[in-house]
């Protein structure tokens, strides 16, 4: 089976996305300076990650390019990379000698992150197994945004610009704003999934 360019793009996207997941699980603050270039690297391939994940989409839809393997994969992917991110923020490498995460990244926030994307998934597929439509929509796509933006902003905040105030001061407000946008992409979620559990119900 030949595999078209957006799906080829969301593969080599799937690479990067275990790469970046390696990167910070093998950081160690404690080593200082000496880890710094895996968060660098990590900053680099997950911008490439997630803007080629614009590309794909586009890719897709101009050129009617748009498969089952795509609308699998794609999503799945973005789940590693930015599921990953965040989970991994929880990570031993980003506690400091003090016994505090570095990342202020707490695991709350982690579980209601992951828990969004797995509710949202269920429906979704729940939904489209009903013959409803379950695109992304505002919300979803705006989640996946901001979350992208949070996860770099917090690699920045650790790395190259953890002496800087800005950095550093504005990243709990970043993370704050995230886990907002997550529960609102829930809640606009929710009418897509309504006439699909309604007509289950009556069944």
């Amino acid at each position: 089976m030949r595999i078209n360019l957006p799906n080829q793009i969301t593969l080599a996207r799937l690479v990067i996305a275990v790469v970046f997941c390696v990167l910070l699980a093998r950081y160690d603050c404690g080593r200082g300076d000496e880890h710094l270039w895996m968060l660098d690297w990590a900053f680099g391939l997950f911008l490439i990650g997630a803007l080629s994940d614009i590309l794909d989409g586009y890719l897709a839809r101009r050129n009617n390019q748009v498969t089952p393997l795509g609308r699998v994969l794609d999503p799945f992917v973005d789940k590693i990379l930015v599921g990953g991110g965040f989970v991994l923020f929880l990570d031993t490498g980003f506690i400091d000698a003090a016994g505090q995460n570095i990342t202020g990244v707490a695991a709350w926030m982690v579980v209601v992150i992951v828990s969004r994307e797995l509710l949202v998934s269920g429906l979704r597929g729940f939904s489209e197994a009903s013959g409803k439509a379950y695109g992304a929509n505002f919300w979803g796509k705006s989640k996946m945004v901001v979350q992208s933006i949070t996860i770099c902003w917090v690699i920045v905040s650790i790395g190259r610009g953890r002496e800087v105030d800005f950095w550093v001061s504005l990243r709990p407000i970043m993370l704050w704003i995230t886990i907002v946008i997550t529960v609102l992409s829930v809640v606009a979620y929710l009418p897509a999934s309504r006439d699909a559990l309604a007509e289950q119900s009556r069944e």
